[in-house]
């Protein structure tokens, strides 16, 4: 990847820092369920990250809508998702995160998410990336295990650029890059670091 598209400057997630040499974990349950377990989960990291002096994030989604199976359970829904995250975000003081997976529910989620993450298999669109952008919040794209390392600087282009249609600016440079591996043949998923 380019170095011209790589800030060095440490990305802002609410009063944390990626980016600075510190550790930020991001942490959670994949998808919301309860609002019992969810906020017992968002208590032992808060305990954690005051223990340890990390810098946790909370993350689950509301809607985990790129299941492999028609009836495998995806989640609350954006509105009840959403207040439960906030919930969340008020009683610990973590930053929150979720996964959106349609342009329309950037704003809904920036209102309650201090960063914005696209699923894996989105990490190409364009609609969605330029939503997620225009919010001003951090963006953190999961590379697709489907793409290259070097095709995600499209993914950084899209969310730091202008878009030529229209000519206006998606307006961030907080973005943040997740490695997900590369599919090498059928089911054969490798991390390479170098």
């Amino acid at each position: 990847m380019s170095t011209a598209l790589l800030s060095p400057t440490p990305v802002a997630i609410g009063p944390h820092h990626c980016g600075d040499g510190s550790l930020l974990v991001i942490a959670g349950p994949c998808v919301l369920e309860s609002l019992e377990l969810t906020m017992r989960i968002a208590d032992s990291l808060l305990a954690t990250s005051q223990k340890h002096g990390l810098q946790f994030v909370f993350k689950a989604s509301f809607d985990k809508a790129n299941r492999t199976s028609l009836s495998a359970k995806r989640g609350p829904g954006v509105q009840e998702g959403l207040a439960m995250l906030d919930r969340v975000r008020q009683k610990t003081g973590l930053p929150t995160t979720t996964d959106i997976h349609l342009p329309e529910q950037a704003a809904m989620a920036a209102e309650v998410c201090e960063l914005l993450q696209i699923p894996a298999f989105l990490a190409r669109q364009t609609d969605l990336l330029v939503a997620a952008a225009r919010t001003g919040r951090t963006v953190n794209v999961k590379k697709g295990q489907f793409m290259s390392p070097d095709d995600m600087k499209y993914a950084v282009e899209k969310i730091r650029g202008i878009v030529p249609e229209t000519g206006r600016a998606s307006t961030t440079d907080r973005v943040l890059l997740c490695e997900r591996g590369t599919f090498f043949g059928y089911g054969r998923l490798v991390n390479d670091m170098t």
